[in-house]
């Protein structure tokens, strides 16, 4: 018997976030072994009038191909995948990874192929042109990157999951209006002290339509504009290594010096083109239930108090100009249990150890979201 979560969570994603209509061709992306919400969506899209495409995805067997890629094979997968998501209206993916470390001893040559000659063609299709949505979905692996027992972690994720998005998308409007009425951002904690602008540049709302979980508001900073110190206090998962204790310093908007464990790792990543060494979102976290990171960007860049900042490409609807085969969100928590930070919209203190301070943006914080 389907556990009731399940169809709550498909529902949620066929009639909230991808909005199916009758006739729309729906593409559901399957990263790992667990294929009960698969099954369920199938069943939601047919009765919004749909079509179920499903494609299957086995990073064992993706690792294989790319250890010994070229040019000429990644442009050939490449127009495969972008010629069927050409057909799509909607797209979901659902990723449930065994071991997120899979494609780490994979060659950086091979992977910035990847990046740039798929991951980019495809990527900008599916965000640009279909109403898509992405999430994880629970298994033993990510249970144990939470910390957590297999049950404990399902029942974690369906109470951050299913929040009150239309409750926690009103409460967003303040800090939209805030942040296209900002000029200059300055960022303030251990280790980092940061200024951008983010003048003339939209801000956008992430409250269940395009990740589950949701909760974030994000805009982009004036290319040149970024200058100072960034200490990021969360580690991160990319290309298959994970990376801590990540330093970037920025000049005029490129990071002129980039540091981590893994600091070789890290500056061919940020080499991979011209664009990867600017910054392509600026993004505050306010997931209420979220509270600490599990090495998942769809799970910690949602993280209530935190901030991310990433490396790469720009969105679309919130476009700075910059153009890259890499966008890596990196999350820096600021409230007071990760060491605090403060930030600043055009010389006011907005959010300070991760709590909103001016009465506007006062609901989006945890107590008040959770009603």
């Amino acid at each position: 018997m389907r556990d009731p979560r399940v169809t709550d969570l498909a529902r949620l994603l066929v009639n909230h976030s991808m909005e199916v209509k009758s006739g729309d061709k729906v593409l559901i992306d399957l990263f790992g072994e667990r294929d009960e919400l698969a099954r369920a969506l199938i069943t939601e899209v047919y009765q919004a009038g749909g079509y179920p495409l499903v494609h299957l995805n086995n990073d064992a067997l993706l690792r294989a191909q790319l250890l010994s890629t070229n040019e000429e094979h990644m442009d050939l997968m490449a127009r495969h995948d972008l010629a069927r998501m050409k057909e799509m209206d909607c797209y979901v993916a659902i990723r449930g990874r065994q071991n997120i470390n899979e494609l780490a001893d994979v060659p950086s040559d091979k992977m910035k192929l990847y990046a740039e000659r798929y991951n980019r063609v495809v990527h900008d299709e599916r965000v640009n042109n279909t109403r898509w949505v992405v999430l994880r979905y629970p298994n033993p692996s990510m249970a144990q990157l939470a910390g957590t027992s297999t049950e404990a972690f399902e029942d974690f994720f369906y109470n951050v999951c299913t929040v009150d998005y239309k409750r926690m998308d009103k409460a967003m409007d303040p800090l939209v209006k805030r942040m296209e009425e900002t000029e200059e951002v300055r960022i303030k904690g251990p280790g980092t002290d940061l200024t951008f602008s983010i003048q003339g540049l939209p801000a956008i709302k992430c409250a269940g339509k395009a990740n589950i979980p949701d909760g974030e508001v994000f805009t982009a900073p004036v290319r040149e504009s970024v200058n100072g110190v960034l200490t990021y206090n969360t580690a991160s998962v990319y290309q298959g290594t994970k990376f801590e204790n990540i330093r970037f310093e920025f000049r005029d908007g490129k990071i002129v010096k980039a540091t981590a464990n893994e600091t070789e790792k890290l500056n061919k990543i940020l080499d991979t083109d011209e664009g990867a060494r600017y910054i392509g979102e600026f993004s505050l976290g306010i997931n209420p239930d979220i509270h600490h990171p599990m090495l998942d960007t769809l799970f910690d860049e949602k993280i209530n108090g935190s901030f991310h900042f990433t490396p790469g490409r720009a969105y679309e609807e919130c476009d700075n100009g910059n153009r890259s085969a890499i966008h890596w969100d990196i999350v820096n928590i600021q409230r007071a249990d990760y060491g605090g930070g403060e930030i600043y919209f055009d010389g006011e203190l907005i959010r300070k150890d991760g709590l909103f301070t001016v009465p506007d943006l006062q609901p989006l914080n945890p107590e008040n979201l959770r009603g």
